[in-house]
């Protein structure tokens, strides 16, 4: 049984291991190897993954995991860009439990504590060739509205709450 929570201390290692492996699965058939090792190196190392779970605020919810009895198999982290407007940050699943409605628990979540704080609209951003993401995000009411040059194409899906 799948359990989603925020994130404590005692999980970062496993946000680090779900991020890490996620991005990898993701992207490495878009985008150079070296690319994908300085995105994990910045993003996914443990002091700044611990920083994140106990540093939080308005535009940094902080992280929330989903956990098959302590492990760690899925993370996703998300705030806020303007008063109503909520974003989804990171996303990642251990690469072998997906189809498993993971992501959408963690989506679900995160969303519901985004509204609680009074978002009416959620956004992501999404590289342009990563077909897990798109229809993940499509599935679940996001519409694309954009594209935009950053690191690579990207494009921004929105949905309303």
């Amino acid at each position: 049984m799948i359990h989603v929570t925020y994130a404590k201390l005692e999980h970062a290692k496993g946000i680090q291991s779900v991020c890490t492996d996620g991005y990898w699965a993701s992207y490495s058939h878009m985008l150079p190897s070296d690319q994908i090792k300085n995105v994990c190196e910045e993003f996914y190392n443990l002091p700044r993954i611990e920083n994140e779970i106990t540093e939080t605020s308005r535009e940094w919810l902080g992280y929330m995991v989903a956990l098959d009895e302590d492990e760690v198999v899925g993370a996703i982290g998300g705030g806020f860009t303007g008063p109503h407007t909520a974003e989804v940050f990171v996303l990642y699943l251990n690469p072998i439990r997906r189809n498993e409605r993971i992501g959408t628990a963690l989506l679900d979540f995160l969303t519901r504590e985004q509204i609680k704080l009074g978002a009416t609209e959620q956004w992501a951003s999404v590289y342009k060739d990563n077909q897990k993401g798109i229809p993940f995000y499509r599935a679940r009411g996001f519409v694309c509205i954009s594209e935009k040059q950053k690191e690579g194409t990207g494009l921004r899906f929105k949905r309303e709450l």
